[in-house]
Parts: structure tokens; C-alpha cells; sequence
């Protein structure tokens, strides 16, 4: 009987060394301004979540450069921990197809499942229509790619509109639409929500969360109106778990965020557990779905 596994859907990794990340000088961050590897994330994602210990991942592009990309797909190709990328490619660009096509070709292209921009740095409220993106986003889909949404709260409209114009592209909200948890305001991103998760090509990231409450004093009392509302709004089946590590360290890190979501677990079936901790995300990445094993301990 295979034993019950635990995805996290959502992380980053970085080598300051190998390639600069510009958005770690702002000193918000300083204490993130380091090289972060697959080694220190098993190190770190020690805290069981319903019993389950991290098996597999997700990494998500940080910059928007291809060079990025093509590091951790070659970086997934020689790692067993990360199962799937989301990468970043220039939706705007007339090459577009052909980028996507060399990235699949290349070193590790196989993982590369879903494509992402960094749209909450974007001044135009309507970056996701513009008829440049939704090419590249067309020919995102036309290989099977899926693409993250990264929004903030306030630009959930254009994600509610993605979702309207491309009901054949599968879509994941990353951390939720990013909900003003430190403020507790979040009538109109419930709003928001509920409107994006009428689509059921949709699915939501409960990751992020944590850096958009009180970096210090959040309690899962603070969390739980936006659980809720997600609970609610997309079904388990529909959820995935993600750390945003190690973002997450900028409020507390994997295991604090790893104990909360296990305190917010309380009470479900086991079935919904599943879909949260691994099954969503095994469905909509495309990941193996081979349980068993502890991917924290280091390989051989």
C-alpha cells in the first residue's frame, strides 16, 4: 500500500553566485539575500504536514529572464526532489513559439509544465489582454503548457478575465491573489474570488500567505478567514499546497507555515487532505504520481 505523500507546489531556489536576482536588493529582503539550493530546502522542510513528509516539488522562475529557466530545468533533470518547473518565457514576443519549443528540446525541457509573469509589477490593469500576451499565452497552451497567475489582490479582475478568454488553458491563482491579511480587508478579494473560482479550469496556491500577514505576529486565527474563504470558494479539490520557500523565511519559514496549515487541517477527511497535500497539484502539473519514499533525506 503506498503511503500517503505530501507536494509542495510552490518554491523557489536561487545561486547568487551563477545568476543575479536584482528584486534581493531591495532590504525588505536582506535576510533572504543568500543562495538557497535543494539541499538546504530538505534541511529546512522537516515539520510533517496530517503525518506526510515533503516527496516532491514545484520551483517557480523568480526573474524574468529564459537563462533562469533553463538552470533549473537542467537543475530538475539531475534532482529527484523537484517533479515539475514553472518557467518564464517573454509572452510578448513574436518568437515566443520558438522559444518555448528550444526550452522543451533542451536539458530537462520534459519538466517544464506551466509558464509564469511577474503581472503584480505591471502597471497596465489590463497586462493579461494585451493581444501580444494572449498570443503567447495561446502558444503556451498549444504545448500543453499551464500558466501560474500572479496577481495581487486588486488585480484580480484581469485573472477573472484570463480565465473568461481561455477556458482550454489551465490556470493556478499563485498565493491566492495575494489577500491584505496584515490589514484583515479582505472584502473585495473575497469578491474577487469567488468570481475566479466559478471557472473550474482555475485552481488555487495556498501559498504565500504568511508574507502577507504580520511577518512576526500572525497566528492562524489570521490565516483562517482566507482558508476559509478558499475552502469554500474552490473546493479541496481544487487546492494545492505551497511554502514559498524561502520567501516563507521573511515570516517565519517552511516549518512554521508547514504547522499552521497542519493546525487549518484539522478535522478533514482524509480524501480532502490528499487533494490539498498532493493531489491537486499531481493533476494539474502532470507530476508522478508514485508515493512512497522521504524526498527530505539526502540521495545517493
Amino acid at each position: 500500500m503506498n503511503a500517503p505523500v505530501l507536494v509542495d507546489a510552490h518554491h523557489h531556489l536561487w545561486d547568487l553566485s551563477q545568476r543575479p536576482q536584482p528584486w534581493l536588493d531591495d532590504p525588505d529582503v536582506a535576510s533572504i539575500r543568500r543562495t538557497f539550493t535543494t539541499e538546504d530546502l530538505r534541511s529546512t522542510a522537516t515539520h510533517p504536514i496530517a503525518g506526510r513528509r515533503l516527496h516532491g516539488t514545484v520551483v517557480v522562475q523568480c526573474i524574468a529572464e529564459v537563462a533562469e529557466t533553463e538552470d533549473l530545468l537542467a537543475l530538475a533533470e539531475q534532482e529527484p526532489l523537484i517533479q515539475a518547473v514553472v518557467g518564464w518565457a517573454d509572452l510578448t514576443s513574436p518568437a515566443v513559439a520558438d522559444v518555448l519549443d528550444q526550452l522543451i528540446a533542451g536539458p530537462g525541457g520534459g519538466y517544464l509544465r506551466s509558464l509564469r509573469h511577474l503581472v503584480q509589477g505591471e502597471t497596465d490593469p489590463a497586462w493579461l489582454q494585451q493581444p501580444d500576451v494572449e498570443r503567447g499565452l495561446r502558444a503556451a497552451g498549444d504545448r500543453g503548457l499551464r500558466y501560474d497567475v500572479l496577481v495581487r489582490d486588486q488585480q484580480l479582475d484581469q485573472a477573472i478575465r484570463l480565465a473568461e478568454r481561455f477556458p482550454d488553458l489551465p490556470q493556478v491563482l499563485d498565493h491566492a491573489g495575494k489577500p491584505d491579511i496584515a490589514r484583515q480587508d479582505i472584502a473585495e478579494w473575497e469578491r474577487r474570488a469567488r468570481q475566479l473560482a466559478a471557472h473550474p479550469h482555475v485552481v488555487c496556491k495556498v501559498s504565500g500567505l504568511i508574507t502577507e500577514a504580520d511577518h512576526t505576529r500572525w497566528t492562524t486565527a489570521d490565516i483562517r478567514p482566507v482558508w476559509d474563504v478558499l475552502v469554500s470558494a474552490f473546493g479541496p479539490e481544487r487546492l494545492m499546497f505551497g511554502s514559498d520557500w524561502p520567501v516563507a523565511n521573511l515570516a517565519g519559514g517552511w516549518n512554521r507555515w508547514a504547522a499552521g496549515v497542519d493546525e487549518l487541517l484539522t478535522g478533514w477527511s482524509e480524501s480532502d487532505v490528499d487533494a490539498l497535500l498532493a493531489g491537486t497539484a499531481t493533476a494539474f502539473y502532470g507530476l508522478e504520481s508514485v508515493a512512497g519514499g522521504d524526498a527530505t533525506a539526502p540521495t545517493t
